[in-house]
C-alpha cells in the first residue's frame, strides 16, 4: 500500500555531522510546509532497522557501501537519494605526531563493521604502513605485507575515540573523531584521500524515493545552504560537501 505524503519528515541521525546539517536546514523545510523530526542515534545499526520499518521516513548517517552491506545482510530494500558530504577518514594518535613514530609491533585500532574496517586498511595501505590484496571487504586477515609487523585490534567504531589511550592510533571515522574534539587539520597523521567512495547518503526504503517530503528533504541538503553551512561549520575539511 502507497503511504500518503503526510506533512511530518522523520530522520534518523548520528550528532556529527548529520545532526547538525539536518538542524541547519530545519527552516527550508519548514518553509515547504513540512515539519522535521529528527532522532539522534550513537551507533550505526538502529537507522536502517527504523527506516526498513517505517519509524523513519529517511537516514543521514552512513555512506553507499555500509548501505548495500546492510541490505545484503539483512534483506532490506533501502535506497541512495542523495549524496551529500564525506567524512575523510584519519588516523590519530596521542602519542606519535608522524608515521615515522609508528613503531614496530605497535597495535593501530580501527573499526570492526565490515565497511569501514575495509576502508581503514584501505587508509593505512595508502600511507604505505601495509599491503592489503584486492577486494571489497578485506580484514586483517588480507594483509600481504606489514613491514612494521603492526597489530590490528578491531573495535566498534563508536568507541575508537575512548580506546585511544589503549593503543598506539585508531582509524576513525569523522562522525565519532569530530565530537571527540580531534582536529583533522592538527592531529591527523593521515588524512583519506578528497576522492572518497565513502560519500555520505540519505536513505529510504525503495518505493519512497518519489514521495514529495523525500524530494522535499532532498532538495534542501542539495541546496547551497547546505554547502556554505558545512564549509563554514567544519573549514579544516572533517567534512567536504559532496554535491
Amino acid at each position: 500500500e502507497k503511504k500518503e505524503d503526510d506533512k511530518v519528515i522523520k530522520i534518523g541521525v548520528t550528532s556529527v555531522p548529520h545532526e547538525e546539517i539536518v538542524n541547519a536546514i530545519k527552516p527550508l523545510i519548514e518553509e515547504k510546509g513540512y515539519t522535521l523530526e529528527i532522532t539522534p542515534f550513537d551507533e550505526y545499526n538502529t537507522p536502517n532497522t527504523a527506516v526498513y520499518e517505517g519509524e523513519l521516513d529517511a537516514n543521514y548517517f552512513q555512506h553507499i557501501a555500509f548501505l548495500n552491506e546492510t541490505n545484503e545482510a539483512k534483506g532490506y530494500d533501502l535506497v541512495n537519494v542523495a549524496e551529500i558530504h564525506i567524512e575523510p577518514m584519519t588516523l590519530y594518535s596521542k602519542t606519535a605526531k608522524s608515521l615515522d613514530e609508528i613503531k614496530d609491533g605497535d597495535t593501530i585500532a580501527i573499526p570492526n563493521d565490515a565497511t569501514n574496517e575495509a576502508r581503514a586498511l584501505r587508509v593505512l595501505e595508502d600511507a604505505g604502513l601495509i599491503k592489503v590484496k584486492a577486494g571489497e571487504l578485506v580484514t586483517p586477515k588480507d594483509i600481504t605485507e606489514n613491514p612494521k609487523n603492526l597489530k590490528f585490534k578491531e573495535l566498534a567504531a563508536e568507541q575508537l575515540p575512548r580506546l585511544l589511550d589503549e593503543v598506539t592510533a585508531a582509524v576513525i571515522n569523522g562522525n565519532y573523531a569530530i565530537p571527540a574534539g580531534f582536529n583533522i587539520s592538527t592531529d591527523a597523521i593521515i588524512l583519506e584521500g578528497k576522492e572518497s567512495d565513502y560519500v555520505n547518503i540519505i536513505a529510504v526504503k525503495e518505493g519512497n524515493e518519489n514521495l514529495p517530503k523525500i524530494q522535499a528533504l532532498v532538495k534542501a541538503l542539495n541546496s547551497d545552504e547546505v554547502k556554505k553551512y558545512i564549509e563554514e561549520t567544519y573549514p579544516d575539511g572533517a567534512v567536504v560537501p559532496a554535491f
